[in-house]
């Protein structure tokens, strides 16, 4: 049997193949912003600028970032996948509440945009080169 030798993976490894060496800041910029984001959600809805006085229910808003947020701290692929979808929730929200509240809760809102964006952006740059990688180590199997 003719078994094809495999080169070490030291010789192979390239950027591409081993994004996280040349990604690591996408991680850590999506983790700082998440925890920003979670920060201000909570916040805003308890004691910056609330629907009622005291605060409202708008404050379990946190709760779905705060699933992603030990995924994204671990830099994992799959996490940072799906929390760059739901952040997009937040994006719109941000938007929403930008353009019709008033004072602070506008500018609120237009920090809860660039938090989302920011996040947002950092995530897509951590994760595209393993579905680069990916696509190529599948085309490379057929």
């Amino acid at each position: 049997m003719n078994t094809p030798q495999v080169p070490p993976a030291s010789a192979t490894a390239t950027p591409l193949t081993t994004p996280v060496a040349a990604r690591r800041g996408f991680a850590h910029g999506a983790s700082a912003t998440l925890i920003a984001l979670i920060a201000l959600s909570i916040a805003w809805e308890w004691w910056l600028a609330p629907l009622r006085p005291g605060g409202s229910a708008l404050v379990l808003k946190a709760v779905p970032l705060c699933f992603a947020l030990g995924g994204v701290l671990r830099h994992r692929v799959y996490t940072l996948q799906w929390a760059s979808m739901l952040v997009l929730l937040y994006l719109a929200e941000g938007i929403v509440r930008g353009m019709t509240d008033a004072g602070l809760s506008a500018r609120l809102g237009w920090l809860e945009t660039a938090l989302a964006g920011v996040f947002f952006v950092c995530a897509l740059g951590y994760v595209a080169p393993y579905k680069r990688a990916a696509k190529r180590a599948k085309k490379a199997a057929v």
